[in-house]
């Protein structure tokens, strides 16, 4: 045998099994997946069951709109819109009677015309009562005061109160909730009067 030969196969037996080793490790690299890719996939995982849920929702949203029952849209002409105060006679003059159905007072003025006021005061839509002792409308949260035709006595309501429309058939006073008229005072054409036999 020749000196040295060994020591030289050894050395690239050596060399080879390296180069085995790095190669190995290579591959395992290759096939390993990255740290990222996991979170990617979780992400676009949870990203598409949340896309399921709304697009479940909205579906369920739509089949209840559907199964809902309407309301039904009254218009200013409806006969549930019409009050049937009573007969003419009934209301004394200078007096306001309160209409909890209809949410108005009907107040018969000094020269016996009709006027249907709202209840809500025009400052803030506080319910405003009437004031018997007083003759007038007092509104308890912030002070206004407002006479039987429903102008402003004291403010800080601005305006008078809102009315309704109302007409006399037969000497029965009726009023028509379904339409009320913003004013900013009293004029004596909004009042109505019962017709003379």
């Amino acid at each position: 045998m020749v000196p040295g030969f060994r020591d030289e196969v050894g050395v690239a037996v050596d060399v080879m099994r390296g180069f085995a080793l790095s190669m190995k490790k290579k591959e395992v690299k290759k096939n390993k997946p990255s740290l990222s890719e996991p979170a990617r996939r979780s992400f676009l995982n949870k990203l598409l069951v949340g896309l399921g849920i709304i697009a479940i929702l909205e579906f369920a949203g739509l089949v209840m709109a559907y199964l809902r029952p309407k309301k039904r849209q009254t218009t200013s002409g409806d006969i549930e819109t019409i009050v049937v105060a009573g007969h003419v006679e009934s209301f004394p003059v200078n007096s306001v009677t309160a209409f909890v159905r209809g949410k108005f007072y009907l107040c018969r003025m000094e020269d016996g015309g009709f006027l249907a006021v709202s209840r809500k005061c025009t400052h803030l839509g506080c319910t405003v009562p009437w004031v018997d002792k007083e003759k007038k409308f007092a509104c308890p949260c912030h002070g206004s005061t407002f006479d039987i035709t429903g102008e402003v006595i004291s403010p800080p309501a601005s305006r008078a109160l809102d009315i309704y429309p109302l007409f006399i058939e037969n000497q029965m006073v009726k009023v028509n909730t379904g339409k009320q008229i913003k004013r900013s005072g009293f004029r004596k054409d909004q009042a109505v009067y019962p017709k003379k036999a």
